[in-house]
């Protein structure tokens, strides 16, 4: 009588006490009435939920978890603690069927009767079952991690090793002082005509070394990032033979959270290098001497002038230089997409809501075969754009300007981030499909071990307080209608960077003001100075107020050209709600409102130059 020691563990089903312990390891034991063995088994899951219920108790150590999933050395290591579980909870689960199946066996009187207990082919059959089941949740859990990984690795740009990018520092000098590297419309260097613009340097010094890549200091966490937005024509390599349609510079201070957009447009022209650079030695006057879409694709094979292991870290690398020049700022990384693969991605997040502020129409908008024209229109307000729709919204470029169409690109950017919950892209109906619309279309040279901090960093962005910035003519640059094409006023350039990205508290507020009033300020033309109410308005919406030339209205013109003095009309009460609009308006003009009611006119103010009017700042025009 001695075997029937534990009676609490006599009768008890084996495939019970099996199932018990797949729900939570030692449940099985317990049911067994093996109290050492639940409490040992329990242990271990009991210890990890705690402490995974004090991470996720904290909100900073709650995101700090779940963004350490973007390191694919995380998602390594998670996938080794998911085979050990899985190891871990199949003992626990072996282990409580055999034990419950012994004590069953020891409650029996016959040895006939424990045999058949224990060999008792349905509940083998459960055990196996059970099994698989639990596999079967640990492999898909593996799947995720997989392709988690193969995700951020294919987004990465380790696989062609390291690159090095000729870059200038910041500058630290007062605003308006001459730049090493800085040129002015005019020089040597800029083309009248860019169809017969070099696209080679017509010198290069002899013997100089080829670049050798190397490995830059990555992004420290702290300092400022500026990263490269390229979109590209090229439909075989995201960019890395065609022309660079889109080029925007996000400049983000991980300290305040703020991010300002640079855009240049894409007919830009005399673009310096950094000094001392093979490219700078190479081209005349150290400037690209044709518009600046076609850098990446003729740096492409130009491995005497730019670094890079393949043709499109050359091509990025000469871009990141060029416009780090210009701009005055480090630029670390680039991200570069296709159309294809834009619109892929806006098809697998399931289109974009674009708050459409101004018509778009294009009368030439190309095809998707490239051999015909369409003609084009999106009405203004609130849309929900499929892929398609999107792409045309970015790219639409006749019967609009650069200024228009860089806002556009901006906007569908800072949409496409604020409705796309970081999150939820790790859900693995999402991932699979993302996976394969970014795998061979989206390009970049981050690390894949700065994805955590990176994704970390984006999710603080405070997209409500964002600078924009786009660097058309004529305040920024100088434009030569006969051949289409624009000279950068550089300084000018830098010292509207380095506002932008300075942080002056006044300003700050006096810009907050702006905006919270939103104001709608017209300006019109009323002398015969060529753009001289374009250059206002971009002027005034780089303060923060909605000022534009409403070419609905009168196509921009007041009702005569012959104004001398700047006249500034404020409607139908607006003195009353935007005081520090009109006190900005005042102070950079000179002049003092007047006060008009005129329901039919949609408009707040109306700001209408005339041939005395001040000259911009900065500018002298």
């Amino acid at each position: 009588m001695q075997n029937v020691s534990r009676p609490e563990g006599s009768r008890r089903s084996a495939f019970a006490a099996a199932f018990l312990s797949f729900l939570f390891p030692g449940l099985g034991q317990a049911y067994a009435g093996r109290y050492g063995r639940a409490l040992a088994f329990a242990a271990l899951p009991i210890v990890l939920i705690a402490l995974l219920a004090g991470v996720l108790a904290n909100e900073e150590a709650r995101r700090s978890f779940l963004f350490g999933f973007a390191n694919p050395s995380t998602l390594l290591a998670a996938l080794a603690v998911n085979v050990l579980l899985l190891v871990y909870r199949g003992v626990a689960v072996v282990d409580a069927y055999r034990v419950a199946n012994a004590g069953s066996a020891v409650s029996e009187a016959s040895p006939r009767a424990r045999r058949r207990t224990r060999l008792h082919p349905l509940s083998i059959v459960g055990l196996v079952a059970i099994l698989l089941v639990l596999g079967g949740g640990h492999a898909a859990a593996a799947q995720y991690n997989l392709l988690a990984y193969e995700f951020i690795t294919a987004l990465s740009g380790d696989e062609e090793g390291p690159t090095a990018t000729p870059t200038r520092s910041p500058s630290n000098s007062p605003p308006g002082s001459p730049e090493p590297g800085s040129s002015e419309p005019g020089e040597s260097g800029a083309t009248g005509d860019p169809s017969t613009a070099p696209a080679t340097p017509s010198a290069t010094a002899t013997g100089t070394p080829q670049p050798q890549p190397t490995e830059g200091p990555a992004w420290n966490g702290t300092e400022r990032l500026n990263i490269l937005l390229v979109g590209g024509d090229s439909r075989d390599d995201a960019g890395a033979t065609g022309l660079t349609d889109t080029m925007i510079v996000a400049s983000i201070d991980p300290t305040t959270n703020r991010v300002a957009m640079l855009s240049l447009p894409r007919d830009t022209e005399s673009v310096p290098f950094p000094p001392g650079s093979p490219a700078a030695a190479a081209y005349a006057g150290g400037v690209y001497p044709t518009k600046i879409n076609t850098l990446w694709a003729n740096a492409a094979n130009r491995n005497d002038l730019f670094p890079g292991n393949s043709p499109r870290q050359r091509g990025a690398n000469a871009l990141k230089s060029a416009l780090g020049e210009l701009y005055g700022l480090d630029i670390k990384y680039y991200v570069s997409v296709n159309f294809e693969g834009f619109r892929s991605v806006i098809q697998e997040l399931g289109g974009v809501v674009i708050d459409v502020q101004l018509p778009v129409a294009d009368d030439k908008y190309p095809t998707d075969d490239g051999r015909g024209s369409l003609n084009l229109y999106i009405p203004p307000g609130i849309q929900h754009m499929d892929q398609n729709e999107a792409l045309a919204y970015a790219r639409a470029r006749h019967q609009s300007t650069d200024f228009d169409r860089s806002q556009r690109q901006q906007r569908v950017i800072t949409s496409l981030r604020q409705q796309t919950d970081l999150g939820s892209l790790l859900d693995i109906r999402r991932l699979r499909p993302l996976v394969d619309a970014f795998e061979n279309t989206v390009h970049t040279d981050i690390p894949a071990d700065q994805f955590q901090g990176l994704i970390e960093l984006a999710s603080r962005v405070d997209l409500d307080r964002m600078r924009s910035l786009v660097f058309s003519p004529p305040f920024y640059q100088v434009e030569c209608l006969e051949c289409y094409s624009l000279s950068p006023r550089v300084d000018v350039i830098r010292d509207a960077v380095t506002a932008a990205l300075a942080y002056d508290e006044a300003l700050e507020a006096r810009r907050e003001a702006l905006e919270a009033e939103g104001g709608v300020v017209w300006v019109l033309k009323g002398s015969a100075v060529e753009r001289q109410a374009r250059l206002w308005a971009d002027y005034l919406a780089a303060t923060g107020m909605d000022a534009d030339v409403p070419r609905s209205f009168n196509q921009g013109r007041a009702d005569s050209l012959t104004y001398t003095e700047t006249v500034i009309s404020v409607y139908n009460g607006a003195e009353t709600t935007m005081p520090e609009t009109i006190a900005v308006l005042e102070e950079v003009f000179g002049v003092t409102v007047e006060t008009v009611a005129d329901p039919s006119i949609p408009a707040d103010v109306i700001v209408i130059t005339g041939s005395d009017t001040v000259a911009l700042p900065g500018t002298g025009e």
